[in-house]
């Protein structure tokens, strides 16, 4: 969090490290580990909050028809999101624990961007200038919880509290920069997810039908977004076993190795307990 709150300057020691090898610089020690060496940690454990949006038009499709309805009409006018919660965070190999009173359990290949900087109102064509880098995520859901909560219209709730992971790398824009596709916030970077080695979702970052600039422009609508606040994407089209299923499983089981890969951001992988 500290490296979020101090900014280019901090970005610019690190780099000065990674390059010279220097381990002092600017008074400060700094240490350059190899990646082998060391047990990665969520890149922020206790965010300031945490919302996940709705944005890839495949998934909201697909999840809309296994309701046996129709994409609602307001879909396409705003970009909606919800908020999930921030102190249920888990990293890379993390263990994520199987929610007590549910037997489905599924993933959902998300890519997050981290606020950068305090902002309200903030324009989309401006909402780069606001995002200090990007991370894989995977919303964890409880199918069934879920299905019975929001029956009541409301949530999700308790279909998603549990768990949220996040990593395996915090990426800063600069290292996609080749990869941008001219929209805010969007990349041609391909999404997979396994279980247990094998193949089940494919995609690709650049399929998003809200931009991340649009969803900063909501998010922040009246509002002020502060540095460490985590944004997501919503899933990726065939993202979720929901999808690939049609709802009707099997799902995640005790045992099972959930990895989510985004091209450049790593691999997300986490064991379910």
């Amino acid at each position: 969090m500290s490296l979020i709150l101090n900014g280019q300057h901090r970005m610019d020691d690190l780099r000065e490290v990674a390059l010279t090898g220097k381990p002092i610089i600017n008074g400060r020690e700094r240490r350059v580990f190899d990646l082998a060496s060391v047990r990665l940690h969520a890149p922020i454990r206790n965010p300031r909050s945490l919302r996940d949006f709705y944005a890839f038009e495949a998934h909201v499709k697909t999840a809309n028809a296994n309701r046996g309805r129709d994409v609602p009409p307001a879909w396409y006018d705003i970009p909606v999101f919800y908020f999930s919660n921030p102190n249920a965070i888990f990293g890379e190999s993390d263990t994520i624990p199987y929610p007590r009173k549910s037997k489905a359990l599924d993933y959902e290949l998300e890519v997050a961007c981290i606020i950068g900087k305090q902002g309200q109102d903030i324009p989309a064509d401006a909402a780069e200038d606001y995002i200090f880098g990007y991370v894989i995520m995977n919303d964890w859901s409880a199918r069934d919880l879920q299905k019975q909560e929001m029956s009541v219209g409301l949530g999700p709730a308790k279909g998603k509290d549990f768990a949220t992971s996040l990593g395996a790398y915090l990426v800063t824009p600069d290292e996609l920069a080749d990869r941008h596709t001219g929209r805010v916030g969007v990349y041609d970077l391909s999404m997979v997810a396994r279980v247990n080695g094998e193949e089940r979702s494919r995609g690709n970052w650049a399929d998003i039908y809200w931009s991340f600039g649009q969803m900063l422009e909501r998010a922040s609508d009246g509002v002020t977004l502060y540095p460490g606040e985590v944004i997501g994407s919503g899933t990726v089209g065939t993202g979720c076993l929901l999808e690939t299923t049609r709802a009707q499983g099997p799902w995640l089981q005790s045992g099972d190795v959930v990895e989510l890969e985004i091209e450049r951001l790593g691999i997300l992988r986490n064991a379910i307990l």
